[in-house]
């Protein structure tokens, strides 16, 4: 078996059991990003099996009739986004001894922080305090200006995980965010987009080398997913595959070259990234400018 397809044969496993019973009810579809011999395709994750899609998944899309199992294909994040906005401490177990803000506290990745399932975090060469942060993650399905809150499930096109990776030391040092949460790589997201979940009660949890170290609901967001996206709305114009990461729970702890972290949300499945020291490895992001491959990271 291919390195590729011993690695994705072990996400697949990860994805299935992280498919809970209690969504076997639940009309739940699952869409996938992948290359798969040098092409990359969007489809929709049945067992182990993806059908091939044509079109725009957020519109007008439909079935190829072509069929490929999931260990043969290279997973990749499951969207483009133009935008990705992230909120903070949107969990009271996130605060501390500090009061909740009267309004969401947002501020944003870029598209090129963006990297998708078993694709690696590199830690650049001067950071210090490089920390995980799980976090349920929205995608947007049509464009957003200045919804309600009762009308913002209509511009949900579904949920996946994430990790908000966080450098502590430049976040306390530097005038604005950008180096520590915006550079490369620091925009896990993965493995599917979910749509069809109750959003609002999911459990999100983190591991690192396989120890629990964040697990909270996210019925206990301080701002629930409607909030965020009907208040993000009055500034910002969302549109179809733009993300929101909602906030992580609990603490968190520096992640070191070597460690593996895993994200999972309930009913979405589980996230899987390495962490590695900046030109450690020749192809450690695999951008999706390259030209895909089934071979493993």
């Amino acid at each position: 078996m291919r390195l590729g397809a011993f690695a994705n044969a072990a996400l697949g496993l990860a994805l299935l059991w992280a498919v809970q019973p209690a969504f076997a009810q639940q009309q739940v579809t699952r869409y996938v990003r992948y290359a798969y011999q040098g092409a990359i395709s969007y489809g929709e994750l049945e067992g182990e099996t993806i059908y091939q899609l044509e079109g725009d998944i957020f519109s007008d899309h439909r079935r190829t009739g072509k069929t490929v199992r999931l260990s043969e294909v290279r997973l990749l994040a499951p969207v483009e986004p133009s935008k990705v906005i992230c909120v903070g401490l949107n969990y009271r177990s996130h605060l501390g001894d500090r009061e909740p803000a009267p309004y969401p506290g947002l501020f944003a990745k870029y598209p090129t922080s963006i990297i998708g399932p078993e694709e690696a975090i590199v830690m650049p060469p001067d950071a210090s305090d490089l920390h995980y942060e799980g976090e349920l993650v929205v995608v947007i399905g049509k464009r957003a200006k200045n919804v309600s809150v009762e009308d913002a499930p209509e511009y949900i096109f579904g949920v996946t995980a994430g990790n908000d990776v966080s450098e502590r030391v430049w976040q306390r040092q530097d005038l604005q965010w950008l180096r520590a949460k915006a550079s490369d790589t620091f925009a896990p997201i993965g493995p599917v987009i979910a749509r069809g979940l109750n959003y609002n009660d999911l459990l999100v949890q983190t591991r690192v080398n396989g120890e629990v170290r964040q697990s909270e609901r996210t019925k206990d967001l301080i701002f629930d997913i409607p909030t965020l996206v009907s208040y993000i709305s009055r500034y910002v114009t969302l549109l179809p595959g733009d993300v929101i990461f909602t906030g992580t729970p609990q603490t968190t702890r520096a992640m070191r070259p070597g460690d593996v972290v895993e994200v999972e949300v309930e009913g979405v499945g589980v996230l899987r990234n390495r962490v590695v020291a900046a030109g450690s490895e020749p192809d450690a992001r695999r951008g999706d400018n390259r030209e895909p491959t089934t071979e493993g990271n």
